[in-house]
């Protein structure tokens, strides 16, 4: 069996493989204690090869394992899971817990990248942070936001500036679906400006856990000009492209 593992910010997923075809798919919250986490991922499996990737795909070393370990970046891993499931894709989009990135490819191959990686601006830790100031599970908001209308502009993308904002808007009277809408339509702005620095071409892949989203997917659905389905492709199990793609790099 080969495994894929990715160690994010607030998941790690693993996919297992045996010749090509998918034998293991399983998720875990982080924690403050990865390392445990992926070892209970882990245990009862005996790889032949395990590859990791994420922010904490160097900690695969410390797990002890006999087996073969290599790491490869979240860049190559996703682009390799969006390409194994949609090799039509030409860019490739994942918004994860902790950071963005927009990569466009060629052949399945990354020719082009940007990433966001220095603070938490417009990621799923940005959505999870005002959703908790909105007294709102992080799996409901974006439904909740899709109930808004008339969305006011957020001048702040910043995690800490954007809830102020939101605090002085209900505080003006807007309507709370209204300002999370707005929040979340923050997010697509940043987001389509990355996208457009590496040459946005269709079709466009979203992985990551916050295509999840749906007021995020219709949202960004509507900024460029797509119809999902067509030009905005998402995997049935959006989150797990990177570990698919970790897995995948081992078997190539």
């Amino acid at each position: 069996m080969i495994v894929g593992l990715d160690i994010g910010s607030r998941s790690i997923e693993l996919i297992g493989l045996i010749d090509g075809e998918v034998v293991q798919a399983k998720r875990v919250p982080t924690t403050f204690d990865p390392i445990s986490q992926c070892a209970g991922l882990l245990e009862g499996l005996r790889p032949a090869s395990l590859v990791g990737t994420g922010y904490g795909r160097n900690l695969i070393q410390r797990l002890g394992l006999s087996c073969e370990c290599s790491a490869i970046t979240e860049i190559k891993a996703h682009a390799l899971g969006a390409a194994h499931q949609f090799p039509e894709a030409r860019t490739v989009l994942d918004i994860g817990g902790q950071d963005t990135k927009a990569m466009s490819l060629s052949n399945g191959r990354v020719i082009k990248f940007e990433m966001n990686d220095r603070c938490a601006a417009g990621t799923g830790k940005f959505l999870e942070y005002t959703a908790n100031a909105f007294q709102i599970p992080i799996e409901e908001f974006g439904n909740y936001a899709l109930k808004g209308d008339s969305p006011p502009e957020i001048s702040s993308i910043c995690t800490v500036f954007a809830e102020t904002e939101a605090t002085s808007l209900m505080a003006r009277g807007e309507k709370p679906e209204s300002i999370a809408l707005g929040l979340h339509k923050a997010i697509i702005k940043r987001t389509v400006n990355m996208l457009n620095r590496v040459g946005l071409k269709f079709p466009l892949v979203f992985t990551g856990g916050v295509a999840n989203n749906p007021c995020v997917r219709d949202l960004l659905a509507d900024a460029i000009n797509a119809e999902i389905g067509t030009d905005l492709l998402i995997p049935e199990a959006p989150d797990m492209a990177g570990a698919m793609g970790a897995a995948l790099h081992y078997s190539n």
